[in-house]
């Protein structure tokens, strides 16, 4: 019997797993792929999850480089959340 072990290491799809296994995260993905989107506006189009959560999947993508986010100096605070080109890449790979 073959030993999968160093494969399944090396496998670019194992990879992508780790970061998108979150209940909203693939369709945080989706939203965001057609528009940037403010942290309230992607909370209206998901109206079950919760902030906690939202802001969980956010950061999560944020920390692997799948999303950007831009925090804009004024009052009230203005963040928008956007795709890196990043998600691009691993999105086009077959």
């Amino acid at each position: 019997m073959k030993d999968y072990s160093d494969s399944v290491e090396n496998c670019p799809i194992a990879d992508v797993q780790k970061i998108i296994h979150g209940k909203w995260t693939m369709v945080i993905i989706y939203f965001l792929s057609n528009q940037t989107l403010r942290f309230s506006e992607l909370r209206r189009k998901l109206p079950n999850i919760t902030e906690a959560n939202l802001t969980k999947e956010l950061r999560t993508l944020e920390q692997y480089g799948l999303v950007h986010r831009e925090v804009y100096r004024e009052v009230p605070p203005k963040v928008e959340y956007s795709l890196t080109p990043y998600w691009g890449r691993i999105y086009s790979c077959s």
